[in-house]
């Protein structure tokens, strides 16, 4: 199995050459929580009680290539373009003011760095929506130091600080934003496009996935969005031709996750009623 994993990961490493490593977050396959179910029932005595006013509202991107949209050759701003232009259709919207501070290559620490620097504070502040990436390019820093030697556990020790490096990131954007909705992406493995076997990457990203699950479900107005079911293969062509990345049909895709899911989280409890599908 160990061989197995090096022996993929080394091919699609060969693949990258010449591309920035930045392993598009997300997903998972991995059995987890309900949050969707927890939340509905916490909101089920949500009421309505005003009218909808059409508003513009902001959505902030926070993270890497994933939500900058790398790879869409359509230019359409990757998931978070689409899902911003869906968004303008849905009760009390006016028009989406899209603001993204995503940047290809970054990784959890970078992200909290960035956070704390202030130099985002006003778009944290004033997001009706936040939504976040973040995660792969950790992954693929291991991958580049030890691709020779790869082993589960320097995944698993990554783990444990990666998890408590993205509790902290939500805190950071608590005190700046303490009630806007905030939407997590879950990370994919690009890795199955190169085996229909089940290796032990599987098992990492499920452990990685679950980790940002536990992060959401702590946050009474986030939610966890999993995407990996959508990249373990590339029988759908969803991959741009780096394939790490997806092209514009793979952001098709997560577009509509994220919507599905802001739907199942509940997106007119989370706003306090200012927007609803």
């Amino acid at each position: 199995m160990k061989k197995q994993l090096i022996l993929v990961i080394l091919v699609s490493s060969f693949i990258l050459t010449g591309c920035q490593f930045d392993l598009f977050n997300q997903t998972d396959q991995a059995p987890q929580k309900d949050f969707t179910t927890r939340q509905s029932l916490k909101m089920e005595s949500f009421k309505l009680n005003k009218m909808f006013i059409s508003e513009e509202k902001i959505i902030v991107g926070l993270g890497d290539s994933l939500t900058q949209g790398v790879g869409d050759e359509r230019k359409l701003g990757g998931y978070l373009g689409r899902v911003a232009t869906e968004m303008e259709k849905f009760q009390g919207v006016g028009q989406i003011d899209l603001w993204n501070e995503a940047k290809r290559g970054r990784r959890s620490d970078q992200l909290l760095k960035q956070i704390q620097s202030g130099e985002i504070d006003d778009s944290i502040k004033n997001a009706d929506i936040i939504v976040v990436t973040i995660g792969g390019n950790d992954i693929m820093r291991i991958v580049k130091q030890d691709l020779f030697k790869l082993r589960v556990d320097a995944f698993q020790n990554e783990l444990l600080v990666f998890a408590k490096r993205y509790g902290k990131i939500m805190k950071e954007i608590r005190k700046i934003n303490p009630d806007t909705p905030v939407i997590l992406l879950g990370l994919y493995n690009p890795f199955s496009i190169f085996t229909d076997q089940a290796n032990e990457f599987d098992q990492i990203l499920v452990n990685w996935n679950n980790a940002i699950n536990k992060v959401a479900y702590s946050d009474i107005n986030a939610c966890f969005v999993p995407v990996n079911d959508l990249f373990n293969s590339n029988s759908t062509m969803v991959y741009h031709t780096d394939f790490f990345h997806p092209n514009s049909k793979g952001y098709e895709q997560m577009a509509d996750r994220v919507l599905e899911s802001l739907k199942s989280c509940g997106i007119n409890q989370l706003t306090k009623g200012e927007m609803d599908f």
